[in-house]
């Protein structure tokens, strides 16, 4: 049974959600199903209010470990030991299988050339995601560290909970920026309780959330806008954390069409995690993982009429 104080107030089945990221409709089954306590008093309502402050209890369903098909998928190898592979994720490619994406993720690629650790050996909270450490949105190219064994994930997931790991990402965003300054967010995010697939700053069950922003070079896009060449270090690991960051800037990524608007000249968003630093999950010695710059982000500020800078290929 867990056990959770309710952090906002709002319906038992949102707050639920959030709290034990669950869909909101397998948070309403739970409810129907008895399985929730406000206060230690079953409730079996959905739309009942929480007002905040209240301990939630609720018995998590059993999870049965589901079939995930091996699949022959040319991954780029950054770097591969006995314990973890480093993969430059292409855009496009899903991480993990999730709701109706059961083929062609990331998992589906490695477990083509690989066995991964199994879901009863490691906590999975949020899906089966067997050797996941981190993710990557789907749209988001980049470097992503992937565990071979229990003992890597367990290492992995600790340095990434306790920032011990140093993450860089590329992005073009839109807006004008103080050349060469910095720029700091500290702004928690949660969950948009008007559209449930966004996150925004505040929101429901917001955590803190940090990022530095680093202006690189900018350029006019030929329509009255000035574009930016952003270097972004989030400091934790929230989801949509740059997106959701640099919109709270009122400088959304170019071709984000979630948080900004789509672009002619780049299909996905225009973010890449170009560089990750991280404590070997084994030796402990520093592993410093980079993947190039990619072709249609690049393409993409050279089309507009900037230049890219040399030391960020």
């Amino acid at each position: 049974m867990n056990h959770t104080p309710v952090p906002t107030p709002g319906r038992l089945d949102s707050v639920l959600s959030d709290l034990a990221q669950m869909s909101r409709s397998q948070a309403a089954v739970l409810i129907a199903d008895r399985q929730v306590m406000v206060d230690g008093v079953v409730v079996s309502k959905a739309s009942f209010k929480l007002r905040g402050g209240e301990t939630l209890q609720w018995q998590a369903p059993q999870v049965s470990i589901p079939r995930i098909d091996p699949e022959d998928v040319p991954l780029d190898i950054l770097y591969e030991d006995d314990h973890l592979i480093a993969i430059n994720k292409p855009p496009g490619m899903t991480t993990h299988p999730a709701g109706s994406v059961q083929s062609g993720t990331l998992v589906n690629a490695l477990l083509g050339r690989m066995s991964l650790p199994q879901q009863e050996d490691y906590d999975t909270e949020g899906g089966y995601r067997p050797g996941i450490v981190h993710r990557l949105d789907k749209d988001t190219s980049g470097v992503i560290v992937v565990a071979k064994t229990v003992a890597a994930h367990a290492a992995l997931a600790s340095s990434f909970k306790e920032r011990h790991t140093q993450k860089t990402y590329l992005a073009i965003a839109a807006g004008q920026w103080k050349a060469a300054q910095s720029v700091n967010v500290d702004a928690p995010i949660g969950r948009d309780p008007l559209q449930r697939q966004r996150m925004m700053v505040g929101g429901a069950a917001s955590r803190e959330a940090q990022t530095r922003f680093v202006p690189l070079a900018q350029h006019p896009d030929g329509h009255g806008r000035t574009l930016a060449l952003v270097q972004c270090e989030p400091r934790t690991g929230r989801t949509h954390q740059i997106r959701v960051h640099l919109m709270h800037l009122g400088s959304a990524i170019l071709g984000d069409a979630v948080y900004g608007r789509p672009s002619e000249v780049i299909g996905r968003q225009a973010l890449h995690a170009w560089k990750l630093e991280i404590p070997h999950p084994v030796s402990g010695d520093p592993l410093q993982l980079q993947a190039p710059a990619p072709d249609d982000l690049i393409q993409a500020w050279v089309g507009l009429g900037g230049e890219w800078p040399a030391d960020r290929v």
